[in-house]
């Protein structure tokens, strides 16, 4: 293929590709990334592009390029765990959100495994699979322990957050009862 056919190709086909990709990432720029990505291997395999079979053969880098950005974007997240299982940083959960004090306090609170599942699918928005991806195990292991972290946090909640938390017992608040 010549450099003028390669042209031809990319004007061709990059609007689609790119919705392509940008259907299945985050960003702009991460589509942005990976269709730049899946055209630069088609211009270094532009002697093994299929005539007549273009368009697919660059859907199909595209995949490839996303499929190997999840991975490592998985070995990543494995890492991140690892040094953090061997080195915790500091957290402090109660100044990331005063509103929600006592949901904070009572994650702070939790075992640090419960802790990590519960975060890892309420703030990075990992499935089951992912989780289990994450961390090596099953997803029938992921679910029961996710069941569990979810049963002692909502224990840990009731127990800061009964009801009258703020109320001396036996003291009315009514008319005629002002303390000054």
């Amino acid at each position: 293929m010549t450099e003028e056919q390669f042209r031809a190709l990319f004007a061709a086909n990059f609007e689609d590709v790119w919705s392509f990709v940008r259907r299945r990432v985050g960003t702009d720029a991460d589509a942005d990334d990976v269709t730049a990505d899946t055209f630069s291997i088609a211009w270094r395999r532009r002697e093994q592009v299929p005539e007549d079979f273009e368009r697919p053969w660059l859907f199909r880098t595209a995949h490839n390029v996303l499929t190997n950005l999840r991975r490592s974007s998985l070995r990543e997240r494995r890492l991140h765990l690892r040094i953090a299982a061997v080195d915790p940083p500091e957290v402090a959960y109660e100044s990331v959100a005063e509103v929600d004090g006592v949901l904070w306090a009572a994650l702070a609170a939790l075992p640090r495994k419960d802790r990590d599942l519960l975060l890892m699918r309420a703030w990075d928005g990992l499935e089951v699979a992912g989780i289990a991806a994450v961390l090596g195990v099953s997803a029938a292991t992921v679910s029961s322990r996710l069941y569990k972290a979810r049963e002692r946090l909502h224990r840990e909640i009731a127990r800061r957050d009964r009801p009258g938390g703020g109320d001396v017992q036996g003291r009315s608040h009514g008319k005629g009862n002002v303390h000054r």
